[in-house]
């Protein structure tokens, strides 16, 4: 029961936190977001506030031997997903490469952080096929200033803690091959047991990271799509299997 209460508590310390960095940080951030220019200072701000909060909350994260992105290249960038602090990692490990994420729309209705939520982000309505459609042109958009792509392809967070990685959506695999970009595909390692979207679970500890080659799109057409998505679910499977055995 005591144990129980000190996990409630260090959950709780992580959306005091989180609120805390936001509400020092959002001058800057509203300062940063004001044209598409200074998406590149908002990248180093968004760095700063994830620093703060994964290291804030105990955290901490070893990369695994693997490929060092070029910091001169933009990329799709993939990776499991299972924990809120996916995001904080994220900013951590891929720091050389500004990106943004594809997120969920209905997110961007929160207060202040929706706003500069939807200003940073993709937005994307997974019920409205239009708003799907849309997502295509704005990361292009992204794309052309230089910016990288980051996508969870699950889509979310299954409520069934026995699924390893879930089956991933089309969307990323799509952006890939119609802009030629490379994916680049991470995986994170433990997150699901340190800090999972279930409130009465969790602890500090260190995370492990693997950034793996590019996989390359090079002429491949959009019928190749499926056999993307596959060769991709595949590597970062199989290096979860891994982990666990």
């Amino acid at each position: 029961m005591i144990w129980k209460f000190f996990i409630y508590a260090w959950r709780c310390w992580f959306y005091i936190l989180g609120a805390s960095i936001t509400i020092i940080l959002l001058p800057f951030l509203l300062l940063s977001i004001l044209s598409e220019k200074t998406m590149f200072v908002f990248f180093f701000l968004a760095r700063v506030w994830a620093v703060v909060i994964f290291y804030g909350m105990g955290m901490r994260y070893k990369k695994s031997h693997g490929y060092i992105p070029n910091k001169n290249q933009s990329y799709i960038i993939i990776a499991n997903h299972t924990s809120m602090l996916d995001i904080m990692l994220m900013f951590l490990v891929v720091n050389q490469n500004p990106f943004v994420f594809v997120g969920k729309a209905e997110l961007s209705k929160l207060p202040v952080f929706g706003f500069i939520y939807k200003k940073t982000c993709v937005l994307v309505d997974r019920k409205d096929s239009k708003s799907k459609q849309s997502v295509y042109g704005a990361a292009a958009k992204k794309i052309q200033n230089g910016l990288s792509i980051c996508i969870f392809p699950e889509g979310g967070v299954n409520d069934d803690e026995s699924i390893i990685l879930d089956s991933f959506k089309d969307g990323a695999f799509r952006l890939a091959i119609e802009h030629q970009i490379p994916i680049l595909p991470i995986t994170f390692f433990g997150l699901k047991d340190f800090f999972p979207f279930i409130n009465d679970k969790g602890k500090p500890g260190r995370v492990l990271v693997k950034i793996h080659e590019p996989v390359e799109v090079n002429n491949l057409k959009i019928e190749s799509k499926n056999d993307l998505k596959k060769d991709c679910y595949t590597l970062i499977y199989n290096q979860l299997q891994i982990f666990r055995n």
